[in-house]
């Protein structure tokens, strides 16, 4: 689909490597000149880059998912998780120095051709290139091209997003934090190259500049976080003034969502909560939304599960399993989902910036450094718990639900987290609008 206003285009491209990179780039649709490329295997792509992309998405997904085996699991994940390691944010200094990643990096794209066709195919019209991925970024910075933007993705980033000379960079980076930006800065990038914009957000989810629909579902959401409206009631005003109003009923039953990664990794935790729950779904009192994302193996398990325990999510309307075939199709599904979600309870992924939709996180066992500091961004802007055990949610959940605290963090999310991203990305770009 074509970019919808003319002034407006940019080759938008990202990777299929989990959900990531592609939930980053789908808000970006508006602007796509053609279509949103996927780097590693549209169409444009040559055969012998889809080999190599290829292995790196294999890689990734399996010790993903081996993390999970006893002994062993934890052992070559912790190997490769240590390729992706982040060195600590403090003491503060200055360390361009590329590291053995970077350079390996280089020499995929400048000798074995690395995102070359990609290159080749977006050079045919002079427009902005914005990435949700650093390869095509760096590889467009090292075959040069001058207008370049790269999304950052996660609120810490290892120095293999940053070219071998980074004073040097062409590279725009779009970071979602403060915490990334000023990383990047430790990494040696221009200050001038780096701009806070926040997290692409869905436009559906957010209604535009004015975020319409952001603060209509929050004030929906709230009664249900608040049942004995401990938070509420202290800062009804405050409410109002934010959001037009301030709810005593919610539109829809108290809801959690359950997401699986894009690796399918923790998938019996969706289960586990089920069980926990079941009294209390069966009674009305809560829904459970277990999301498979794209991964036919993970719905698979969930219904045969779910058949176990005798719930149908065909016809028990307290249990749905969310599934699509494709990625754009499964991204719609779950955007118009999350309007009527109460509580997000995921690794700490990309997913964690949709706490600025005024979402309380619970946050299940992260994946990977970088996950690791998307955890302490929730918790430092106060919106997201750490899980305790899914076995007893039936308890824990309720006991916070009492004292008002997933409202308090719904309203923390809302304030502290960029919720704009889309739109100052948009302007970073292209100006800002009127």
């Amino acid at each position: 689909m074509p970019a919808k206003d003319q002034n407006k285009r940019a080759w938008v491209v990202s990777v299929d490597m989990g959900y990531g990179h592609q939930r980053a780039a789908y808000p970006l649709n508006e602007i796509a000149n053609e279509r949103i490329i996927t780097a590693n295997n549209d169409q444009i792509i040559s055969e012998r880059e889809r080999g190599i992309w290829q292995w790196s998405r294999i890689g990734y997904e399996t010790v993903s998912r081996l993390k999970a085996i006893p002994g062993i699991g934890k052992f070559i994940f912790g190997a490769y998780d240590s390729l992706q390691a982040i060195a600590p944010f403090y003491p503060f200094k200055v360390n361009a120095r590329p590291n053995l990643t970077v350079l390996r990096v280089k020499g995929l794209i400048k000798r074995w051709g690395l995102c070359s066709s990609l290159i080749d195919y977006i050079k045919k019209e002079k427009l902005p290139l914005v990435t949700t991925h650093f390869i095509p970024a760096l590889a467009a910075d090292y075959l040069g091209l001058d207008d370049v933007y790269c999304i950052v993705t996660d609120t810490d980033i290892n120095r293999v997003w940053v070219t071998d000379k980074p004073a040097q960079t062409r590279i725009k980076y779009l970071t979602p934090s403060r915490h990334a930006a000023i990383r990047l800065r430790q990494y040696g990038v221009p200050e001038d190259r780096i701009i806070m914009t926040g997290f692409p957000l869905p436009r559906e989810n957010t209604g535009g500049r004015d975020q319409k629909v952001l603060k209509k579902d929050l004030a929906e959401r709230l009664p249900n976080l608040d049942p004995h409206k401990k938070f509420i009631n202290v800062y009804d005003e405050t409410l109002k003034k934010f959001l037009g109003e301030s709810r005593t009923k919610s539109n829809h039953p108290l809801t959690l969502c359950y997401l699986v990664g894009g690796a399918g990794a923790q998938t019996e935790i969706g289960i586990t909560i089920v069980k926990a729950l079941q009294k209390k779904i069966c009674a009305g009192k809560i829904r459970v939304n277990l999301v498979a994302g794209t991964r036919l193996d993970v719905a698979s398990y969930f219904n045969q599960e779910l058949k176990k325990l005798g719930i149908d999510p065909q016809t028990n309307s307290g249990v749905k399993v969310i599934y699509a075939l494709d990625k754009r199709a499964y991204f719609s599904i779950i955007n118009q989902e999350l309007r009527t979600t109460d509580i997000l309870w995921t690794k700490p992924s990309e997913m964690s910036f949709y706490t600025a939709l005024g979402l309380p996180v619970i946050i299940a066992p992260p994946v990977g450094a970088h996950e690791k500091f998307n955890q302490q961004w929730l918790e430092h802007i106060g919106s997201g718990f750490v899980q305790e055990d899914p076995r007893y949610v039936d308890q824990w959940l309720y006991y916070v639900l009492e004292s008002g605290k997933y409202a308090e963090a719904a309203w923390h999310g809302f304030m502290n987290a960029p919720s704009r991203g889309t739109y100052n990305i948009e302007d970073a770009m292209f100006g800002k609008a009127e």
